[in-house]
C-alpha cells in the first residue's frame, strides 16, 4: 500500500526539500524511521539551531529550506528562530509533528495546540483536515514560503504518515536530469557522517527569485521537462491542492518606472539607501551603474540584515545611523533619497522629530508589500530592486557631477606592550586576511559599529545578519551557510552573551564536519546592555557579568575543536594558520577570544 509517507516522501523530492533540519520526538518516529537514502537528514541539539541552520541553508541556497520540529516544545522552543527567518525574509517549510489524530479529542499526552503557537511569525499555517491532504499541504508550503519569503508551517500528527495515500505509486517518473550532488559540492568523506547535497540546482528546482534577484520565478517544481510530477489517480481522488510549478514574472514596463525616473533626473542631488532585499549579484550590478551614474553617494540600512550594495566602492558612504537626529544629518543637503530594498526608515531608539529634512523627497523600490506599504514615502514602486534599478540605469541620464568620496576606516593600531586586546583589533586582522568571497555571519551587537566600519563586505551574502535582532541566530546560520555553500568561506564573529543562545549548533558543525570558523569575542557580560543602561541615565544595571563562562570550554564539549586567544600574538598567530586554507576546511574551529568591553555604543 502507498501511504501518505510515501506520497510526501515524492513531494520533498519534486521540491528539492531533500535535507531535513531536525530535533525529532516521539510524533515523527513514523515518519524517520527507515528514511531513504535520497533523503537527508540533519540533527541538532535545539529547535532554535534547527531553525536558524535551515535558515542560513534557505538564505545562501536562495530556495526554501525543510525543518523539523517536535509537537508543542519543538515549536514553542523554535518559535524566536521562526520570528527571525521572518524577518530575514528566509523561506522554510517548517513541518510540525502532533499527537494521534484518533484520540486528539481526548488531549493525550503530547497534543500540541499548535496552530497560534508561532503567533503571526509563519506566512502561512494549515492543519491538514484529512491524511490525504498532507502532501499537498506541505507542496502548498513550498509555494507560500517563497511567494511571501518566509517561513510556511505545516501540522501533521502521528498517524497520518502510515495513512494510504489518495494516488497510486507513480509509474515510469523520469529521474531528475542532473540529479545527484551539486556543481561546486564538496561531498563529505567517504566514512564521516556529513550531509549528502540536497539535488539544488541539479535537481530541476531553479533558484527561489531573491529580494532582487529578477530572476524569473518558478519554485517547487522547476522547467518543464525536468520536475518530478506525480500523475492523478484513476479514480480522480487524487487532489493535490497545489500547483506544480508557480511563475511570477518580474518585469517592469516603463510607464511604471516615469515617476521614479522624474524623480531622479530632476533632483539637485540624489542619494541611494541600500537594503538587505538588494543582496543579489543582479541587484549589485543595477546599483553600481545606476550610481555611478548619478555620482551619488550609497548608504546602508542601520541594522540590516545583508548588505545591498559592495561596502568597497568609493561611492559607499557607510551605515545609516539608527537614531532620527544623526539621520537627518547624514542624508542633509540631499533633495532627493531612493531607498532600495531598504526600509524608510530602520530605527532602533526612539527620537522625536522628522525622518529626513523638509523638501527632501523620498521613493522606496522593494518587492517586499509589507515594507513597501508602511514607509513614509512619496513614491514606492513595489517590484524586484535588481530588474528596476537595472532598467533606470539605462534610463536615467548621466549627471555632470563630481562623485563624493569618503575616507576608509582607519585601523586600530596594534596594542602596545601591557595593552589589552580590543575587539577592533580582532576585526581589523580578520578584515586584511578575509577573502572577498567569504561570509561573515555577524551576531555581537556591542561590537557591531566596528564590524561595519572595518569589515566591508564585498560580494553578495558577505554579510549575515539577525534582521530582529533575536540573539542565536550566527552560530546556526553560519552552519547552515556553509553546508549550503561549501565554496564559500564562513565566518561567525560573535559576542559570548550571544553565542549561548545558540552553541547546541557547534556539535552539528562538528558532527558533519562543516568547515565554518567562530570568533567568539568574549568579554564576559552583556557589553550592550550596559552601554544602554549608561546612556539611560537610570542608575547601575542589575544583571551581574559572567565570566565564570568558558566558551572554548563549551565548544570542546559539544566536540568543536577551540582554543583560548588572549594576546594579540596569539591571534595573529592563530588567523595566519587559519585563514589561508578557510575555503577548504573540512571541520569547524572556535577562537574564544578575550577582550574588554566596547566603552561605547552608538548604533
Amino acid at each position: 500500500m502507498r501511504t501518505v509517507r510515501d506520497a510526501t516522501f515524492d513531494v520533498l523530492r519534486r521540491t528539492g526539500l531533500t535535507t531535513v533540519f531536525a530535533n525529532p520526538g516521539s510524533t515523527e518516529v513514523s515518519l524517520l524511521a527507515g528514511l531513504p537514502d535520497d533523503l537527508e537528514f540533519v540533527l541538532a541539539l535545539h529547535e532554535g539551531a534547527v531553525v536558524g541552520m535551515a535558515t542560513g541553508w534557505a538564505i545562501a541556497r536562495d530556495r526554501p529550506a525543510l525543518a523539523l520540529l517536535h509537537t508543542t516544545a519543538g515549536l514553542g522552543n523554535a518559535v524566536g528562530a521562526i520570528a527571525t527567518a521572518r524577518v530575514n525574509r528566509a523561506p522554510l517549510v517548517v513541518l510540525v509533528g502532533q499527537q494521534d489524530r484518533r484520540h486528539l479529542a481526548l488531549e493525550p499526552f503530547l497534543t500540541g495546540r499548535l496552530a497560534g503557537l508561532a503567533g503571526d511569525y509563519p506566512v502561512w499555517t494549515d492543519q491538514p483536515v484529512r491524511a490525504q491532504d498532507v502532501p499537498g499541504a506541505l507542496a502548498r508550503a513550498c509555494h507560500e514560503a517563497v511567494t511571501a519569503r518566509g517561513p510556511a508551517l505545516v501540522v501533521v500528527p502521528v498517524d497520518d504518515w502510515s495513512a494510504p495515500a489518495a494516488d497510486p505509486a507513480p509509474a515510469a517518473i523520469p529521474t531528475p536530469a542532473g540529479a545527484g550532488p551539486d556543481p561546486g559540492t564538496r561531498p563529505a568523506p567517504s566514512d564521516a557522517p556529513g550531509i549528502r547535497p540536497a539535488p539544488g540546482d541539479a535537481s530541476g528546482t531553479p533558484p527561489v527569485p531573491s529580494a532582487a534577484s529578477g530572476i524569473p520565478a518558478a519554485d517547487g517544481a522547476g522547467a518543464a521537462g525536468r520536475s518530478r510530477v506525480v500523475p492523478p489517480a484513476a479514480d480522480g481522488d487524487a487532489v493535490v491542492a497545489a500547483p506544480a510549478r508557480v511563475v511570477r514574472p518580474s518585469g517592469v514596463a516603463d510607464a511604471d518606472l516615469a515617476p521614479l525616473l522624474g524623480l531622479l533626473a530632476t533632483a539637485r542631488s540624489p542619494v541611494l539607501v541600500t537594503g538587505a532585499g538588494a543582496d543579489s549579484a543582479a541587484a549589485w550590478r543595477a546599483l553600481t551603474v545606476l550610481a555611478e551614474r548619478l555620482g551619488c553617494p550609497v548608504w546602508q540600512e542601520s541594522f540590516g540584515a545583508r548588505a545591498g550594495f559592495p561596502q568597497d566602492h568609493p561611492l559607499f558612504a557607510g551605515i545609516l545611523p539608527a537614531g532620527r537626529s544623526r539621520l537627518r544629518e547624514a542624508l542633509a543637503g540631499h533633495d532627493a533619497v531612493l531607498a532600495v530594498g531598504a526600509p524608510v526608515f530602520r530605527q532602533y531608539p526612539y527620537e522625536p522629530g522628522p525622518l529626513v529634512a523638509p523638501g527632501t523627497a523620498v521613493a522606496v523600490v522593494t518587492d517586499d508589500p509589507a515594507e513597501a506599504h508602511r514607509s513614509p514615502a512619496e513614491l514606492a514602486v513595489l517590484a524586484s530592486p535588481a530588474v528596476v534599478c537595472a532598467r533606470l540605469a539605462e534610463l536615467v541620464p548621466a549627471r555632470d557631477a563630481v562623485p563624493p568620496r569618503f575616507a576608509k576606516a582607519l585601523p586600530p593600531a596594534p596594542p602596545a606592550p601591557g595593552e589589552e586586546l580590543r575587539a577592533a583589533h580582532v576585526l581589523h586582522e580578520l578584515a586584511v586576511r578575509l577573502a572577498p568571497e567569504t561570509v561573515v555571519v555577524e551576531e555581537t551587537p556591542s561590537s557591531r559599529p566596528d564590524l561595519h566600519r572595518l569589515v566591508p563586505a564585498r560580494r553578495p551574502l558577505g554579510f549575515l545578519s539577525a534582521a530582529m535582532g533575536g540573539l542565536g541566530f550566527a552560530l546556526p546560520a553560519a552552519v547552515g551557510v556553509r553546508m549550503a555553500a561549501p565554496d564559500r568561506p564562513v565566518v561567525a564573529v560573535v559576542g559570548d552573551g550571544s553565542a549561548l543562545y545558540g552553541i547546541q549548533a557547534l556539535w552539528s558543525a562538528a558532527h558533519y564536519r562543516v568547515g565554518a570558523l567562530f570568533v567568539v569575542l568574549a568579554n564576559g557580560r552583556y557589553a550592550v546592555m550596559d552601554r544602554l543602561a549608561e546612556q539611560s541615565g537610570g542608575g547601575k544595571a542589575p544583571w551581574p557579568p559572567f565570566t565564570e563562562v568558558g566558551m572554548a570550554a563549551l565548544a570542546r564539549s559539544l566536540g568543536c575543536p577551540a582554543r583560548r586567544v588572549t594576546s594579540y600574538e596569539e591571534l595573529v598567530e592563530a588567523l595566519d594558520e587559519v585563514i589561508p586554507d578557510l575555503a577548504d576546511r573540512e571541520s569547524p574551529l572556535l577562537l574564544d577570544v578575550a577582550v574588554p568591553p566596547d566603552p561605547d555604543f552608538q548604533p
